[in-house]
């Protein structure tokens, strides 16, 4: 494969930083990755610096920065080692907090784009962050049921000044009141609290919503509350007494996010419905409705001066709308769900993905550039094979569907309809059969040119999670929900052999070049390697902390390759059983990996939403 990615790399280093900020495919790479292909999904929160200029995003891969007017990707904030779930801009702009599923949050200097320092704040996920009005202090929310507070000054590691613990169920958001004196937070009891920020007293409990709370925010002026609930209404809150003001309905599923404007006269709501809706704080009244998020809003926000609304949607876009015409004003794009598969082309030069998002991806695997999407599915693509003449691409689905699509048109060729729900999906080597695992404990084989099915592998006791060939195409080796591989006949569908061993179920195999060999990867966090005729284990291979997803052999057979839910991947010597390296760079698990056919690229398709592109030097078996 040829390595444009080098050549790339030395060319941003002497272009402007203008040119450098367009190509975001290279920013902040972990150490061997070449390119990442997707900026990764919206996980949380957004904010606009005070000024109103930029825009902070938390994402599955860190902070995106943007440019508030034009959408231009300013910077990629990346150092936490899972999702960023909150993030907030410091009063002065000189700061941004963000915190993570990791425990930990992070700030940032906005002039360098480095972190001044990370804190380990909570036993589990940050999911609030927020400075007080006068920046010398700042709070975090976690799923532990914790508040913590903490001085900007003397902040040390895990220095913080104290702890609110008297709450029954997680923090799900805090915020401070405008003058600084008092936190506001919402927990999992349906109820919002009220503390003194300097004695760490509760001072009062806002009782009535009837569900879950996932959002407040303090008008400007300290006197109400404002809240946004699972039971879908806003309600208002007197500041000072916890008197219910108002209920103001409309949203027809929960309400996510919502935000009163500088000013104070008019909130904003943000809903599971898709919508987001502008009401007179005052009154109650509905004033307008925002539609074009094709799927939940899960942030919204007014911009400093209240001219404009941003908002983020579970459909990875950002989006913002003019508050006084209502007008759809820019959308910010290149997010992308979460990953579960990807494969290169037989030539190399195409790397197709596909994920929660519905459709399949091709990218130019020499430039990292997308290609074209083949849309027709419609819940997550689970799994995609190229043919091995690569004119052809199989995708599995959720929607219980096998697409065909040619590669070079993206025409639709055929839809196969009989399994109940499809893991996997594999051509034999000829290029004539599909098998396909399922969900519906059979595997079943097709005609790879008309699409007819004409055998089913029956007798499987569970789900089949991945099925594969063996490179000589006699043999077909399916892991089962039982935690054994059975392997079966090509030809006649008869089963030669299961393979027991491991004590969890077993997500992925692989044969190696010459079929003598199989590889397998459990939820027993262990490898193993058999002897594909006898189905003798050979060797075991530990070191991943968590399920390994995906296993594949290098080219020459010499090195074995494995993703897993550690969000890492490692390099393994056939022979010894030697650990050669570990990839790390991702920052959720890690669903599949695909290597190019001359064996010096890897693609990693993770969770996170992202498809990295590895270079594996040529004396990595050594």
């Amino acid at each position: 494969m040829k390595h444009i990615f080098y050549t790339l790399l030395i060319v941003l280093t002497l272009v402007s930083t203008t040119t450098f900020a367009q190509d975001y495919t290279q920013w902040n790479l972990p150490d061997g990755a070449t390119a990442r292909l997707g900026k990764g999904w919206i996980a949380g929160s957004i904010s606009y610096s005070p000024d109103g200029t930029k825009l902070a995003v938390a994402s599955s891969i860190g902070v995106w920065i943007y440019d508030a007017q034009t959408g231009e990707e300013l910077n990629l904030l990346s150092g936490h080692t899972s999702p960023v779930i909150s993030v907030a801009y410091s009063p002065d702009g000189k700061t941004i907090a963000s915190g993570s599923m990791e425990h930990t949050f992070h700030f940032w200097n906005t002039n360098t784009n480095k972190t001044s320092r990370t804190v380990i704040g909570n036993r589990t996920w940050i999911t609030s962050v927020a400075f007080s009005p006068d920046g010398v202090t700042f709070a975090s929310g976690s799923a532990t049921n914790r508040i913590r507070m903490w001085h900007l000054v003397e902040m040390k590691r895990n220095a913080y000044i104290y702890t609110l613990e008297s709450i029954p169920h997680e923090v799900n958001v805090i915020a401070f009141s405008p003058d600084g004196k008092t936190i506001a937070s919402s927990s999992g009891d349906n109820t919002i609290r009220m503390w003194d920020v300097e004695t760490t007293t509760l001072l009062r409990t806002f009782e009535g919503h009837t569900d879950l709370v996932y959002t407040l925010a303090f008008s400007p002026d300290g006197k109400t509350i404002a809240s946004g609930s699972k039971d879908n209404t806003l309600r208002l809150w007197d500041a000072n007494t916890s008197d219910h003001l108002r209920t103001f309905e409309g949203h027809t599923d929960k309400v996510n996010s919502v935000a009163f404007s500088p000013d104070g006269s008019i909130l904003v709501s943000g809903s599971h419905d898709k919508s987001i809706r502008l009401w007179n704080a005052n009154t109650g009244a509905p004033l307008r409705t925002f539609e074009g998020h094709t799927e939940w809003v899960k942030n919204v926000t007014f911009s400093p001066d209240g001219e404009t609304i941003a908002s983020g949607s579970r459909d990875n876009t950002i989006r913002l709308w003019s508050v006084d015409t209502g007008d759809h004003l820019r959308t910010f794009e290149g997010h992308t769900n979460k990953v579960f598969d990807v494969a290169f082309s037989p030539d190399e030069n195409i790397l197709a993905s596909c994920g929660q998002d519905t459709v399949v991806h091709l990218w130019n695997a020499d430039t990292a550039t997308p290609l074209r999407t083949f849309e027709g599915h419609t819940k997550t693509v689970r799994g995609l094979t190229f043919s091995p003449n690569g004119k052809t691409i199989a995708s599995t689905s959720f929607d219980k569907t096998l697409r065909l699509w040619n590669t070079h048109t993206g025409d639709h060729l055929h839809t196969l309809e009989e399994h109940t729900n499809v893991f996997r999906v594999v051509f034999s080597p000829d290029g004539k059969t599909i098998v396909s695992g399922s969900r519906d404990n059979t595997i079943r084989l097709w005609n790879a040119d008309i699409g007819d099915h004409h055998l089913t592998l029956k007798g499987n006791t569970d789900k089949v999670y991945y099925v594969v060939f063996s490179p000589d195409g006699k043999t077909i080796a399916s892991p089962i929900g039982d935690n054994t591989i059975r392997l079966w006949s090509a030809d006649t569908g008869d089963h030669l052999l299961t393979l027991e061993g491991h004590t969890d179920k077993v997500y992925s195999v692989a044969f190696s070049p010459n079929s003598t060999l199989l590889v397998s990867g459990s939820k027993d966090k262990s490898i193993h390697l058999w002897n594909a005729k006898t189905g003798d284990l050979l060797r075991t291979f530990e070191g991943h902390t968590d399920l390994i997803s995906t296993v594949v052999f290098s080219p020459d057979g010499k090195t074995i390759i494995s993703g897993s839910w550690d969000n890492t991947i490692r390099l393994w010597n056939t022979n010894t059983g030697n650990h050669i390296r570990t990839l790390i760079g991702h920052t959720d698990e890690i669903w599949n990996i695909s290597i190019s056919p001359d064996g010096k690229t890897l693609a990693s398709g993770s969770r996170d939403g992202t498809v990295l592109l590895w270079t594996i030097p040529s004396d990595e078996n050594k």
